[in-house]
Parts: C-alpha cells; structure tokens; sequence
C-alpha cells in the first residue's frame, strides 16, 4: 500500500532532537519524509518493503520540479540526515535526473516529474507478489 506522507511528516519526530546513533526504521521514515517537506519536495510517499526487500523498511519516493530543485532537496536531505549522526550514501546528485539516498532502512529517490513518469518506481514496487497468488 502506498501511503502518502507529507502530512505526517509535519507532525514531527523524535530523531531531529536526538540524533541516536541507530534510531528505528520508523522513526527514521517519519524524519526523512518531514525534512523532505522541508524542503519543499512535491508529491511525497512512503513504500514499505519489509518482507518484499533485504534493501531496506522502506523507500520514500518525491519529486522536484526542475534539476536544480532537486538537487536542493537532495542537498537538504543529506545535511539533516549527517546532522543527524548518520552517513548516508548518494547516487546521481551530478545530473539531479535522479538522486538516490541509501539511509540504511529507509531509501530515498528524489526524481525530476518527467523522470519519475518514466521509470514509474512506485508501480514497481507494489505489484503483487507472485509468492501470494495461487495458482490451480
């Protein structure tokens, strides 16, 4: 199920205030998604993975509107989250197509709109699992 997250995001959460060293995925989800509206990330939402992916929790999917936007949310997003004690790995911040943020058990992609259509990553990722249907 995708959930959309920019509203819980402005509710807050525990790990700005205190930048514990491994805090839990959930908590870590509910920061990524408030600084990303921080940033004023467009159309943000949340995709678990547990049980679908060894990757992570879950990935959170946003958009900017131009290169340059993205690579401010991106930019952002790193700065919170090194703020925050962590050391996240970043792909793609160059081209601002499509930047990808491993934060452990939450990943980030932070696509340009066209981009975004394109590869149409939210789909992907809740396609049913064939594990889940029976077959007669």
């Amino acid at each position: 199920m995708i959930r959309t997250t920019t509203e819980a995001a402005r509710k807050g959460s525990s790990l700005a205030s205190s930048a514990a060293p491994a805090p839990d995925s959930a908590a870590l989800l509910d920061d990524v998604v408030r600084w990303l509206d921080d940033a004023k990330a467009e159309e943000i939402v949340s995709l678990p993975l547990k049980g679908k992916s060894a990757l992570g929790d879950y990935m959170v999917v946003a958009s900017g509107r131009s290169h340059r936007h993205v690579a401010a949310v991106a930019d952002h997003l790193l700065k919170a989250l090194r703020d925050a004690g962590m050391r996240p790995r970043v792909e793609g911040l160059g081209s601002a197509d499509w930047v990808l943020i491993d934060a452990g058990d939450v990943i980030v992609h932070v696509f340009r709109p066209e981009v975004r259509e394109f590869y149409s990553i939210e789909e992907m990722w809740q396609a049913p699992d064939l594990e889940d249907e029976t077959v007669h």
